[in-house]
């Protein structure tokens, strides 16, 4: 009979099911501390668990940002989109795998995503489609001046 209510006490199984979650993906310490306290983990419990997976180098912020980072943005999304979706994970600084892209770069990548959804033709005179093409890569995360940029780039036909 204890043996059963050890896997049922939360507060044993800490280490387990944190140890599950990290196994399958890297997570932030904030995204971490919301899981185990959803199965009722004691929040002291919570932070000597974090604090030991920190020591052994399993749990680290800084390497869930760099993935975070990568992945969004092989995934087409903007620096404000990243930005936001990090802040909503914890973390709250701007990672150098953000500082070091230059905007030209963030451009080059709205201008991909243009011509992968729409192409690349002059909407120059479409107010609509302008506002419609517009409007998906600022909800991606571009910022104004750069899909500015990217609806000013138009393919030229090769004749």
């Amino acid at each position: 009979m204890a043996n059963q209510d050890k896997k049922k006490d939360p507060n044993q199984q800490a280490p387990e099911i944190a140890l599950r979650l990290l196994a399958r993906r890297e997570h932030s310490r904030f995204e971490l501390t919301m899981k185990l306290r959803q199965r009722r983990v004691d929040a002291r419990v919570i932070e000597d668990v974090l604090d030991d997976f920190e020591d052994k180098g399993w749990l680290s912020d800084d390497r869930f940002a760099e993935v975070f980072v990568r992945q969004r943005m092989d995934a087409g999304y903007g620096p404000l989109k990243i930005l936001a979706d990090l802040q909503q994970r914890g973390i709250n600084r701007v990672p150098s795998e953000l500082d070091v892209v230059p905007d030209s770069q963030w451009v080059a990548r709205a201008v991909q995503l243009r011509d992968r959804r729409f192409g690349l033709g002059d909407i120059s005179g479409d107010w609509s489609e302008r506002q419609r093409q517009g409007g998906f890569l600022a909800r991606r995360g571009f910022s104004g001046d750069q899909v500015e940029q990217a609806l000013g780039k138009v393919r030229v036909s090769e004749e």
